[in-house]
């Protein structure tokens, strides 16, 4: 009887080269596939590999951030809006915010000198930040140094407008694009270009309202963009690459079949213009009519609205023979009551007009302005900021405004997700263009400057991660 060894000697050698070789196949293939589904598993929960952001801390080790929960009553206010668009996660909304002016500010580096040394201590925070996405409370937080931001290079995207772009205008310091919203109570997730594209394929996003929702549209484009090989196939519609003079924009990603869209509403309700007695043109603003190009986007499938600053300029603040309802022109109405009326014919076109089984719509809140020594007309200024609000004292107080906005949202029937960045933006005095809206070489003596507005990449960069995790979370 022949040994095993003689046996397998008597195998024909082409015989065992297929055997050895079907066995190195088959493992190089078990490898590949163990590898694939690694990298389809990262691809659909990153946050397993999200490294704990960096934060700044003083020589004591104790975080420079004080965080809040509360508002000045001590309660949160809570809304309960279920709803949920097929094409989104379901899950209840639970949208959380504050409606009185907030008794302290979390998110305040208490140390102004902080930021400028390079040298920063790095440390965790270990008080909160593993909460559950769901239930938490997107807008109570901090602002902490992240090495990750901005999320697209400066002075690189097509869409932003040259006002935005302070790097590329010269501003220097770069403190106010590596910042990072970071909520008490849980991490949010880094706003995924393509997988936010994913949620949109097929889809229309809208934002409608003033040059501060154009702010925060420009930012999503880059943010989008960049996370896109083929650059080129992401372009506005009508071929234009200048952002502020007409009312409406949209640019399309060819790939995802979806658009994003800007149209220009700073009220939300109509201007309008009559003749009076003496033949003379006068304006005003139909506080009783929904301003006319809202028929153009009420399909769409995530609608972002906000109106506010220009409520607060001269002509809407006096009030005298400018608000106009049912053909009858105040000769003088507040403000605050003009801004009520025309949020409830907004609210009742939301209700009549939008299927929220389709539609997700949202409303950004006031985006807080840092003018010193003066308004936006008068002389007021920014420059020179480098650093966030290092005192709660200097906090400002909650837009009585936003106060009535929520009143109203909380009479609608259809849902409406309330991006509440009034209390992020308020520290930020650090982040707006001031001088650096123009070039050096453009800028005149005294000129005003922008203290309102966004430098692009930077804040407006953090709202529309916030929404991504609504979007996200379904709620």
């Amino acid at each position: 009887m022949a040994s095993s060894k003689n046996l397998l000697k008597d195998v024909p050698k082409p015989l065992f080269q297929s055997f050895m070789f079907g066995i190195a196949t088959c493992f190089t293939s078990c490898l590949l596939l163990a590898l694939f589904s690694f990298i389809i598993f990262l691809g659909r929960n990153p946050q397993s590999l999200m490294l704990s952001p960096r934060v700044l801390t003083d020589a004591a080790g104790s975080p420079p951030f004080i965080p809040s929960n509360t508002c000045e009553n001590g309660k949160n206010a809570t809304k309960d809006l279920n709803s949920s668009p097929t094409f989104l996660p379901s899950a209840t909304s639970l949208n959380t915010h504050c409606t009185t002016a907030p008794n302290n500010h979390s998110g305040v580096i208490q140390d102004p000198n902080l930021l400028k040394n390079k040298n920063w201590s790095i440390g965790s925070w270990v008080e909160g930040g593993h909460g559950d996405l769901a239930s938490c409370d997107l807008f109570d937080g901090r602002w902490v140094a992240d090495d990750l931001s901005p999320s697209y290079p400066p002075a690189t995207c097509p869409f932003v407008d040259n006002a935005f772009d302070c790097f590329g205008n010269g501003r220097a310091d770069l403190n106010y694009m590596k910042l990072r919203w970071q909520p008490k109570g849980c991490r949010i997730p880094r706003l995924e270009g393509k997988r936010m594209l994913e949620l949109l394929r097929g889809k229309r996003l809208v934002f409608a309202g003033d040059s501060l929702n154009r702010n925060m549209w420009e930012s999503l484009l880059c943010i989008l963009r960049n996370s896109l090989r083929s650059k080129q196939r992401v372009f506005e519609i009508a071929g234009r690459t200048e952002f502020r003079t007409n009312n409406s924009f949209a640019v399309r990603f060819i790939d995802y079949n979806c658009s994003v869209e800007f149209f220009r509403s700073p009220f939300l309700v109509q201007p309008w213009a009559r003749v009076d007695a003496n033949g003379q043109r006068r304006e005003t603003l139909r506080l009783d009519l929904i301003e006319e190009s809202s028929s153009k986007f009420q399909n769409a499938d995530v609608i972002v609205f906000n109106s506010g600053h220009w409520w607060t300029h001269e002509k809407t603040s006096r009030g005298k023979n400018y608000y106009e309802e049912d053909g009858h022109v105040y000769p003088q109405l507040s403000a605050a009551e003009a801004y009520r009326k025309a949020m409830r014919t907004w609210a009742r076109w939301v209700d009549t007009h939008i299927d929220s089984k389709q539609t997700r719509v949202f409303f950004r809140g006031y985006s807080s302005s840092h003018f010193s020594g003066g308004q936006w007309s008068s002389g007021g200024t920014c420059n020179g900021e480098t650093l966030p609000i290092a005192n709660d004292k200097h906090g400002a107080k909650y837009p009585a405004l936003m106060q009535i906005l929520e009143s109203v949202i909380e009479e609608m029937r259809t849902p409406v997700l309330y991006l509440n960045i009034t209390r992020m933006t308020d520290y930020r005095k650090d982040a707006h263009p001031s001088v650096y809206r123009q070039p050096m070489a453009q800028r005149k003596t005294g000129a005003l400057q922008d203290c309102s507005h966004w430098c692009l990449p930077g804040v407006p960069d953090a709202w529309n991660e916030l929404l991504y995790a609504m979007l996200l979370r379904g709620s």
